[in-house]
């Protein structure tokens, strides 16, 4: 019998995608580039600046400096699965360890401003999908940044473990827990978008 071994996020790991990969997902420019995406949605959703955010599946809380460099007042929470990036720089960044089938377990004081699940979703099983984003929803007073890569879209970078979901799939998971996508990524609750126009929610023409 043959054995494999778990995927390891380890010192290792983010060293080579987030540091010295050309690929491009750790530069600090590409990831600056999302954060302000995410925070002048969430801000023109909220009509005030964003003040909470929870990053699920944060890795070493990439988004905190960034974030707390635009906004230095608000209060950041990261989760992540990744003992080694919990052990280093839990307690600096306020980082709890977790995975998404935990999130409805570990204590979380939402709503937040803005939730991000930035790079997570494609590498997790569809039934670890589907809790934690039910968890996840009722923890969106703003917005959400929920980064997911489909079977449809050419991807560069980690392939280890990725699940190769079609888009209607992903649309699935969204629509069974009330996230209504508004493009890039974004997405709001069903009560948010009724206070939205029609073309802000990325509705089909007609």
């Amino acid at each position: 019998m043959t054995s494999t071994k778990a995927k390891q996020y380890d010192a290792t790991y983010f060293e080579k995608w987030y540091r010295r990969s050309a690929i491009g997902v750790g530069h600090r420019d590409f990831v600056e580039r999302k954060v302000r995406l995410a925070v002048a949605a969430a801000e023109y959703v909220l009509a005030e600046r964003v003040r909470s955010v929870l990053d699920v599946g944060c890795g070493e809380g990439q988004w905190r400096a960034i974030l707390k460099r635009m906004r230095p007042k608000l209060e950041y929470t990261g989760v992540d699965s990744s003992e080694y990036a919990v052990s280093r720089f839990g307690k600096k960044r306020n980082i709890r360890r977790g995975g998404l089938a935990d999130l409805a377990f570990i204590g979380l004081e939402g709503p937040y401003d803005l939730v991000v699940c930035s790079d997570v979703l494609h590498y997790v099983r569809s039934t670890e999908v589907r809790t934690g984003l039910a968890a996840m929803a009722p923890l969106v007073g703003g917005i959400a940044f929920i980064e997911a890569f489909t079977s449809a879209d050419e991807i560069e970078g980690d392939h280890e473990e990725m699940q190769n979901r079609t888009p209607a799939v992903y649309q699935k998971f969204f629509d069974e827990v009330g996230l209504v996508p508004v493009g890039l990524h974004l997405y709001v609750t069903r009560e948010r978008a009724a206070d939205l126009v029609v073309l802000e929610r990325g509705a089909p023409r007609g």
